[in-house]
């Protein structure tokens, strides 16, 4: 029975191939597509849940009432994770984290590597699988180093690393390390990614830095014991921080701060590993926003449901055609379930093909996937038991809507009337008219949102920063020598060359290098009784220069001026903080009652994201500061020339060390990730939904053509024109797009000015946006209905009149 069951569904099948081939296209795509995107969005749901302790482990933050605001911060005090430990019984584990580069030095090989200055505690804390050496006591002395097996195969090939020394480069000076342990390369779900691990008291300055609780440069992470909740905690360390931040406590309370809704000035609080990795900080509080997988996951079902939509129409509409074959069947004795269970099969038979080539086409396309969307997701992360579960329910489901709905409907027909092969058909839409407006809803709503986010990508990318970002390029000083040596010897490779204008350094960039570092540094300190914060930048001369900042008081660093080491320049929101009618009077005192005198004023620049307001910034010129990046600024038109020559030069001065060179509008684009990626997968999601809205149309244009064929004929032949038949078989179709786009019009608005406010410069929502995708949609469909119904106006109608 069943074998006959699937082989009458082949027939049926291969009779109305062009139904079929629809079908199975648009099934297929929509499950290749789900599958690839699903995959990408389970991957990062996925993020650092191989450790065994993730429950218990937490990143520390602090909470801090300030002037202007409560405000978060991840940093901590070199002092503050011992003394935790030591103090709160509710801590198992503890560990400092920073992330620091180093040049490591073994035989005639030198090479970069990432370094993660770490504490003991670390390894215990976090499950990263040891490939050789003592996994019980990784980083016991000060001198030991455990390698990465990527970094270990760089440094001694295929020999065994364990119990060799290497020479890292750390506070400029070639020290010592054994190798006591080499982990497995990391998962690709981690968020904590390291070439080797060394002890926290290797970090520069840790010996100056190890008592004092002002200067904060580190992450913390904490292992609670079993018993201990994230409340209790929390309440514990109150009298932790209150003792230990005492001084920063008094200032804020001189200033008239109030405490928060605890009583508290400073507080401390967890965010819990496994959440790390969505973690963003807002108004003094961790923010959870997994909404970038959700999204991904959202599309693909979107687009799943759209492709499901049109089998399900399809199925309805193609099982009005075989009236006849159910009357017959019924005549013969067929029952109810044996006409659902025949077009049950058919379901089947066109699902199960198309999830094969679904499949299939899912994994020709994966390198390329990976590659625009900049993961390194696999099908593991798809193919789970839990995932395959709740796929074979949604693929039972489908299937039995699309086979049981019409079986169920024409079942009921009298066998006489369905002999006839004539059905009422009238009022009997309004199952496929919501389906239709429910597709092309989410079809302009990916649209309208799309259009949105281009333009604010664009915006971003061309929005004036306030400094020069086409013609200076950058560079990471990662050699072994001395930076400041580094950048002076630069200049004299490059002195008079015609294709450079000017060349200086700094201890950060500006956007996102090659290396793919970043980071920040506040200070904080006590003016006129107020506590004063600032990021902090060590330039070097030429700096305003070679950026194009635009001085608008006093003067910037000069090499005529000894005293310039002990002289500041500010910019314009940081003048603002310090509330002097002339901001060159100001001075301050800093490093151990060092004093400062701002000499220079700038023009706020956007140094930070555009999702960020300009925060003040002061620049100092101290010589026992290291120097990360080197700034180059080309002359107008020689932007490759001065690029090749640059990279001619530091080869010539750091024979080993690599040339990270790129444009400063490069590195402004790397921190737009987020944005590219989503435009992307959002235009993608459009474009295959519309794709398959008009898969759907054409199809249910056919149908409604081939039930309207005599209908046609005999408008013809009473005069009517071409344009008014078309126009006859569109309206319907038109109005559900119409309806559409009133549905999904204040749903995208809404949902796109809540992602707007996430920046602080962004665009305007123009009701142009909309109007836009609302046209798009509906020139779309109607090309897509036009191409059948104007054929089918032009067509005989003689040859139409004959029709049965």
């Amino acid at each position: 029975m069943i074998k006959n069951y699937f082989k009458i569904a082949w027939r049926n099948l291969i009779k109305h191939k062009s139904f079929t081939i629809i079908n199975v296209v648009g099934l297929s795509v929509a499950f290749g597509v789900a599958v690839l995107l699903s995959m990408a969005a389970l991957f990062e749901l996925s993020f650092d849940k191989f450790h065994e302790n993730r429950k218990d482990t937490y990143q520390l933050y602090t909470s801090s009432q300030l002037p202007k605001g409560a405000e978060a911060s991840t940093s901590f005090p070199v002092p503050f994770a011992p003394a935790l430990k030591a103090e709160l019984p509710e801590v198992k584990n503890v560990t400092r984290y920073m992330h620091t580069g180093t040049l490591a030095l073994y035989d005639d090989k030198e090479i970069n590597l990432d370094v993660a200055n770490v504490d003991p505690d670390f390894f215990s804390m976090f499950s990263f699988p040891v490939l050789n050496g003592d996994s019980k006591n990784l980083l016991k002395r000060k001198s030991d180093v455990v390698l990465s097996e990527k970094a270990a195969t760089k440094i001694f090939g295929t020999a065994d690393a364990v119990g060799k020394t290497i020479k890292l480069s750390i506070n400029k000076e070639e020290q010592p390390f054994l190798v006591t342990a080499v982990l497995k390369d990391f998962e690709a779900q981690s968020s904590i990614k390291f070439d080797v691990a060394i002890r926290f008291e290797n970090v520069s300055d840790y010996a100056y830095n190890m008592d004092r609780w002002t200067d904060k440069n580190h992450f913390v992470y904490v292992q609670l014991n079993p018993a201990t909740t994230v409340q209790k905690f929390e309440r514990s360390s109150r009298t932790f921080i209150n003792l230990h931040y005492k001084e920063e406590i008094l200032e804020v309370k001189k200033m008239g701060v109030k405490p928060d809704e605890d009583g508290q000035f400073i507080q401390t609080h967890l965010v819990s590993f496994e959440d790390e990795h969505f973690a963003k900080y807002e108004n003094g509080k961790a923010v959870i926003s997994k909404f970038y997988p959700y999204l991904i996951l959202g599309i693909s079902f979107v687009i799943l449901f759209i492709a499901c939509v049109n089998f399900i129409n399809m199925s309805i509409g193609t099982s009005v055609n075989r009236l006849k074959e159910i009357g017959m069947r019924k005549t013969l004795g067929a029952e109810k379930q044996q006409l659902f269970f025949q077009f049950w099969g058919e379901s089947l038979l066109v699902f199960t093909g198309a999830i094969i080539l679904g499949l299939v086409m899912s994994a020709s396309l994966l390198n390329q996937f990976k590659t625009l969307f900049n993961t390194q997701a696999s099908f593991e992360s798809v193919f789970t038991p839990g995932i395959i579960i709740l796929f074979l329910v949604g693929f039972f489901i489908i299937t039995f809507i699309a086979g049981g709905y019409p079986s169920l409907l024409l079942s009921k027909l009298g066998t006489l009337q369905s002999l006839k092969g004539k059905m009422d058909i009238s009022g009997k839409n309004r199952l496929r008219n919501v389906l239709i407006v429910v597709q092309f809803s989410i079809a302009i709503l990916l649209i309208s949102s799309t259009l949105i986010l281009w333009s604010q990508l664009q915006f971003m990318r061309n929005k004036n920063l306030g400094f020069n970002k086409t013609e200076v390029f950058s560079f990471p000083l990662n050699g072994k020598k001395d930076n400041h040596l580094a950048v002076q010897l630069l200049r004299n490779e490059l002195q008079g060359n015609p294709d450079i204008e000017s060349i200086t350094a700094s201890d950060n960039a500006l956007g996102r290098g090659k290396d793919g570092s970043s980071y920040s540094s506040v200070l904080g300190f006590d003016y006129q009784g107020r506590t004063i914060r600032t990021n902090m930048l060590i330039i070097d001369y030429d700096y305003l220069k070679t950026l194009d900042l635009k001085l608008v008081k006093g003067r910037t660093f000069n090499k005529s001026f000894g005293s310039d080491s002990l002289g500041v320049v500010i910019n314009e929101t940081m003048a603002k903080q310090l509330e002097e009618k002339n901001p060159l009077n100001a001075s301050f005192l800093l490093d151990d009652s060092v004093k400062y005198q701002v000499i220079g004023v700038v023009k706020d620049y956007n140094f930070q994201g555009l999702n960020k307001e300009i925060e003040p910034i002061t620049f100092f010129m101290k010589s026992n500061e290291d120097f990360y990046y080197a700034y180059i600024k080309a002359k107008p038109g020689h932007l490759s020339a001065a690029f090749e020559s640059a990279e001619k030069a530091w080869k010539k001065i750091e024979p080993n060390a690599e040339f990270l060179g790129s444009f400063l509008d490069e590195n402004i684009d790397r921190t737009f990730k987020k944005e590219r990626v989503m435009t992307t997968i959002i235009t993608s999601g459009a474009s295959i939904a519309i794709a398959l809205c008009c898969i759907g149309l054409f199809a249910l244009s056919l149908l409604v053509v081939g039930h309207r064929t005599k209908e046609i004929g005999v408008r013809k032949v009473v005069g009517a024109s071409v344009s008014s038949i078309t126009l006859l078989l569109s309206k319907d179709f038109m109005k559900l797009v119409l309806i559409s786009l009133v549905i999904a019009t204040p749903i995208s608005w809404w949902m796109m000015s809540k992602w707007l406010d996430d920046y602080v410069y962004r665009i305007d929502l123009s009701p142009l946006f909309f109007i836009i995708a609302g046209m798009l949609a509906i020139f779309i469909a109607f090309i897509t209905i036009s191409f059948q119904t104007i054929k089918a106006a032009l067509a005989n109608p003689i040859k139409s009149l004959r029709t049965e």
